[in-house]
């Protein structure tokens, strides 16, 4: 197939993009609006193979989403490029509300379109993936309960909010119009090549500089881990295999505390950082409790036993595995990460827009 991944050079999308360049015989069309959170350094090891294809476009751009439908005659949309930090949500929310409903509604109008005019057995075959969050659940308050895709929505944040009017949105394009929409919610990614706005990033990067590791609140937030090599191959099992109108949770089955999360990155790093290079003796003393943020969700857990009763899919990374894997990569990887620290990763952005 030849499928256009939205988002494609963000933490999620890129590994999307080279799974799919790597392991597969599909050909990617990525249509990135390269925003702070797009990266092309992490597609560097793929950019050359001739079944790739890379537009700087925004979603919310809704002539330029029909023309990158009809230049490329995609098979099938992987729907990932959205405003995903919570933080920056509470203090900017517009714009979350601009990319993550205003640009979902203009892609999934161009996809129409394009779908509506496909032959007969290629409409059949066309798919809409739109993926999302668990956080439009809400939280869950007791220690037993999951996320199944029978949960009602409840999300907190302008965030999540914004999410849950995209999957509606999704949900409501296939019951209308008929639109074959398949939608994902997913745990907490975390892995390679994630901006380091975000928890596991942010204190690796901090510890190795000696900085302060601040935690929100008390730190007992539970959340489920989910590696992203994991997460990118569920989503294209899905997309290839899922039903059509349906929604498939997707988890790690790591469900950890934040403040046990930091822990664990400071015990590693103890580990591999050799004592003469360390700032600290040891960096669990960075650690520093910090005023909770608004309306901050207490607990999510992912119920993910559809999506391997039907597809088969397991993650196959543990939390100990894949976090150790993580802390290796940013400790292998300077130069990406100091490239986004200092900025220059956003050089040479302009061009590869349609005309």
């Amino acid at each position: 197939m030849k499928i256009l991944v939205t988002g494609g050079a963000g933490f999620i999308g890129s590994a999307v993009v080279r799974h799919l360049l790597t392991d597969t015989d599909h050909s990617v069309v990525n249509v990135d609006a390269l925003t702070y959170a797009g990266n092309l350094l992490s597609l560097r090891g793929v950019e050359g193979d001739v079944r790739y294809h890379f537009v700087q476009a925004d979603i919310c751009d809704a002539s330029a989403m029909r023309r990158v439908f009809e230049t490329f005659d995609p098979d099938s949309v992987l729907h990932l490029a959205a405003e995903s930090h919570v933080d920056r949500s509470i203090d900017t929310a517009g714009q979350f509300v601009q990319t993550n409903v205003v640009g979902t509604f203009a892609l999934l109008e161009a996809a129409r379109e394009h779908w509506s005019r496909l032959p007969e057995a290629r409409a059949d075959q066309f798919r809409f993936h739109h993926v999302s969050t668990d956080e439009v659940y809400g939280d869950l308050h007791g220690t037993s309960d999951l996320f199944t895709e029978q949960t009602s929505y409840a999300p907190s944040s302008p965030y999540s909010a914004t999410k849950a009017s995209s999957d509606h949105l999704v949900r409501a394009w296939h019951r209308t119009y008929g639109l074959p929409v398949i939608v994902t919610n997913c745990s907490n990614n975390y892995g390679p090549y994630q901006f380091p706005e975000k928890l596991i990033p942010h204190m690796i990067l901090n510890a190795l500089k000696g900085a302060s590791l601040p935690v929100y609140g008390n730190g007992e937030q539970v959340r489920d881990w989910l590696y992203v090599d994991d997460h990118a191959r569920a989503l294209v099992d899905v997309l290839t295999r899922g039903r059509v109108g349906e929604t498939y949770n997707i988890g790690g089955h790591n469900e950890k505390r934040n403040i046990d999360v930091v822990k664990v990155i400071c015990s590693i790093l103890d580990e591999l950082v050799p004592a003469s290079d360390r700032l600290v003796r040891c960096h669990s003393d960075l650690i520093e409790f910090v005023k909770d943020r608004p309306g901050h969700d207490q607990r999510y857990a992912i119920d993910a036993s559809k999506i391997e009763r039907e597809l088969g899919w397991k993650p196959q990374e543990t939390f100990d595995s894949g976090i150790r894997k993580t802390i290796e990569w940013y400790l292998n990887q300077r130069s990406w990460w100091e490239a986004v620290l200092d900025g220059s990763y956003r050089l040479g952005r302009l061009g590869g827009g349609i005309q």
